[in-house]
């Protein structure tokens, strides 16, 4: 979007493999920090271990596999939006768009606060409540705007972060295996475990893997990059959680399960390796808190970027600034961020897994779907299953989602009730606009010349054409950004 006062545009750097590795290892993970409520929820060592052991194979491979094909046959900032909208039309698309948008923003909300916690656990830095929400909004601040200054300088930013964040735990596992008992790790106390809990914070640890699909228009070849960069990052995720977690509960008594709250890796720390230990940990996780905020704030923000390029919301989310950034899209979520940010820890957590346990849903849904209905999209990417695999392979994710969304409070419900009724309205309330012209949108590309089944037959209904329309328009929309430098052109829709 160009126009009168706009900033002259710049090129834009392209993401490589390994900031785009950082940013999806910060959008799902950004090490052990938050796993620790696991094992307190979980009675003892022996459920989180078999959790990390187990639900990578059974959620977070086949998230990231569906990830991967995707976001190649896909490679616009619409991400799960784009798929989603040539499986199952706008109306649906939209919806998850704002479901995955909302829960990304509660997501977001805590790692100010989180930052905060760790710097005043272990007798640390201490605030007053007033003293304390000026802190979040200078931190939402700052780190809002280094996403406004680039997503490459966020992407180079969340590298430095990682191998901060993690450089801690290698001398807490070193230290860690004299100390050892693995029998330690068998423990389990039934009477102290809770359901809810316990997955709730597995489930939160390790989702968000489709997240970066959002940032795949960025990327820099990304029917290449985009499937390297995925399965790199499964495999850091995995370590930075098994591994501390073994140092610690194999050091530790098992006694000390029920003390295992957030931020006890610092206490763990302090015990193994002595203060010295304790503080740089309380340190990786305060700037981890930091990379995982930079890769939230730059997933929604080019995700609403992604869904004005689709004509879904109003054409101002597409502007960039001179950086590349999608400015108004990053105000949008760091207000959301602010407002949210008043919420307790788990209440947060509780809402995001639901909210986005269904866009998930409709996510795999959208997968099994084109496999079905266009069976010859070309994926640069492709999960070497046919459409009977595809679906057996979503099988235990989903029923992982069902599981937790039939553990939800009441309350949570109503919550997540309350935002499908408000994006509903929001839908009407857009395409009112639309109708009426008061606002902007881009201009879609003519039906008439985008139409082309990439399946063998020739012949085919508007609903077969759907997947190859949406996939043109977007890349079309995103070539035409390239060329234009960094502008789209904007007219109202009539």
């Amino acid at each position: 979007m160009t126009g009168a006062g706009s900033p002259a545009p710049t090129r834009r750097r392209r993401l490589t493999v390994l900031p785009l590795i950082a940013l999806i290892f910060y959008d799902v993970s950004g090490g052990p920090f938050g796993i620790e409520d696991s094992v307190r929820a979980g009675g003892g060592a022996l459920l989180p271990i078999l959790g990390f052991l187990v639900l990578p194979v059974l959620w977070s491979l086949p998230e990231a596999l569906v990830t991967a094909e995707l976001a190649s046959a896909f490679p616009t900032n619409a991400g799960y939006v784009a798929w989603v909208s040539a499986a199952f039309g706008p109306v649906a698309a939209f919806l998850v768009g704002f479901s995955k948008w909302a829960s990304g923003t509660l997501d977001n909300a805590l790692y100010p606060v989180l930052f905060l916690d760790y710097l005043r656990s272990g007798g640390g830095l201490v605030l007053s409540p007033p003293a304390r929400s000026l802190a979040v909004l200078a931190l939402t601040a700052a780190l809002t705007y280094l996403n406004f200054r680039g997503l490459h300088l966020v992407g180079l930013s969340a590298l430095a972060l990682t191998a901060f964040s993690l450089s801690p735990f290698v001398a807490l596992a070193v230290l860690a295996v004299p100390k050892i008992r693995p029998s330690r790790w068998l423990a389990v106390n039934v009477n102290a475990v809770e359901p809810r809990a316990y997955f709730n914070s597995m489930f939160w640890n390790l989702n968000y893997w489709d997240k970066a699909s959002t940032l795949a228009g960025e990327v820099e070849e990304p029917r290449k990059t985009f499937p390297k960069a995925v399965f790199g990052a499964v495999g850091l995720v995995v370590g930075a959680y098994l591994i501390p977690l073994l140092a610690g509960t194999g050091a530790l008594p098992s006694e000390t399960a029920g003390e295992w709250t957030d931020g006890f890796f610092s206490v763990v720390g302090d015990r193994i390796g002595g203060p010295w230990l304790r503080v740089w940990i309380q340190a990786a996780a305060a700037m981890s808190n930091m990379g995982l905020f930079e890769a939230e704030m730059s997933s929604d923000s080019f995700q609403l970027l992604g869904m004005a390029e689709m004509g879904m919301i109003p054409a101002i989310f597409a502007r960039r600034s001179r950086h590349g950034t999608p400015t108004y899209s990053i105000l949008c979520s760091a207000t959301g961020v602010v407002i949210l940010s008043f919420m307790s820890f788990q209440e947060i957590i509780e809402f995001l897994n639901f909210l986005y346990g269904l866009g998930m849903l409709a996510v795999f849904a959208a997968f099994v779907k084109l496999r079905v209905k266009d069976p010859d999209l070309p994926r640069p990417y492709r999960i070497p299953v046919g459409a009977a695999g595809a679906a057996a392979m979503c099988v235990p994710p989903v029923a992982l989602i069902t599981t937790v969304m039939c553990l939800a409070s009441i309350r949570t419900l109503i919550v997540s009730a309350a935002v499908a009724v408000a994006g509903v309205a929001m839908y009407y309330g857009v395409e009112h606009m639309k109708a009426t012209g008061c606002v902007e949108f881009l201009t879609p590309v003519p039906p008439e010349s985008l139409r082309g089944s990439s399946s063998s037959s020739a012949a085919s209904d508007d609903g077969d054409d759907d997947v190859e329309d949406v996939r043109a328009f977007l890349l079309a929309a995103a070539a035409d950004g390239e060329h234009a430098g960094e502008g789209v052109s904007v007219s109202k829709e009539n």
